[in-house]
């Protein structure tokens, strides 16, 4: 008792207060491949919407396809983004996009500006994924393989909006594999460069077009011996060759606008607290780091 008393003594008072995380525009989730909002009593983003709205915030869980091209997502996307404003009166919304999520939310603040306070994308893959790049290249489109390949996960995609409540959404896992290509995402970025550093590894603008852009990530695919999941981001991770990266994407590929961090002891799924919390216990807890930036954007008037 005397050790947790101790270590809530160290944290910021503020970070408890009332209206820590009451920003003045919604905030709205946006998951990533083979994402949901939630199955059951489980959440993509594991007790993070619960943590955010605690101290103040508006927060909407929004579900697109859990497999789809960045195009398809986004205008799924901008339709329950115009329903959030319609139902609020908000004349604009704050993006939060994990993975898939992160070009997804930029899709949206690139043809409706107007309606975007500011993007953050979290394990974004904002340059391309090699994961992506080695599952094209193993089974090419046209092949035998990819027709498994695209079966199978096309058919996962479906099974997880189906338990999610989203069974009318389409599908093609071909299209989100080419998406999250590097190829496929440089085609994406010249036709959407907000945001986007022009440098290998810098930062992008901060602001464009009247949308702010915040970008952070993880850089260790394998963070907790009972997480079920770590052993195969480690194994993802080798397509990367040694670069920093969260084992999916790595750390110079997410960058987008201002970047708060990309170094976090965190892999792709503890960006989202998952497995439902099964995170590093000796980094920063991801809900914090979400409660701090929604407390970043109400000090910026967002």
């Amino acid at each position: 008792m005397g050790a947790c008393l101790m270590a809530l003594s160290l944290l910021p008072s503020s970070s408890f207060a009332a209206g820590y995380t009451q920003t003045k525009y919604p905030i709205v989730l946006v998951h990533g491949l083979f994402g949901f909002d939630n199955i059951g009593p489980v959440e993509y983003w594991y007790g993070i919407p619960s943590a955010l709205r605690a101290d103040g915030a508006k927060v909407y869980v929004t579900q697109v396809s859990a497999a789809n091209s960045t195009e398809v997502r986004g205008e799924q996307l901008l339709t329950q983004v115009k329903q959030i404003l319609a139902a609020t009166g908000a004349a604009k919304v704050n993006l939060i996009g994990h993975s898939h999520g992160g070009p997804t939310i930029r899709y949206v603040a690139s043809v409706r500006p107007d309606l975007i306070a500011s993007a953050t994308s979290v394990g974004g893959v904002n340059k391309g994924s090699a994961v992506a790049d080695v599952l094209l290249k193993v089974a090419p489109p046209g092949s035998l393989s990819n027709t498994v390949v695209v079966s199978i996960t096309n058919g996962l995609a479906t099974i997880i909006n189906f338990l999610s409540g989203g069974s009318g959404l389409s599908q093609n896992s071909l299209a989100a594999a080419k998406s999250l290509s590097t190829a496929g995402s440089n085609a994406f970025n010249a036709a959407h460069p907000e945001g986007v550093p022009t440098t290998s590894c810098g930062e992008g603008a901060y602001t464009a077009r009247g949308v702010a852009y915040f970008s952070w990530s993880g850089a260790k695919a394998y963070t907790n011996v009972f997480d079920p999941i770590d052993p195969a981001l480690a194994l993802t991770s080798l397509a990367f060759g040694g670069a920093k990266n969260d084992g999916l994407v790595a750390s110079c590929s997410s960058h987008l606008g201002r970047v708060i961090r990309d170094d976090y002891a965190m892999n792709h799924l503890d960006e989202v607290n998952q497995t439902v919390g099964l995170t590093n216990i000796f980094e920063t807890n991801p809900v914090t780091i979400y409660r701090q930036h929604a407390n970043r954007l109400q000090g910026m008037g967002l």
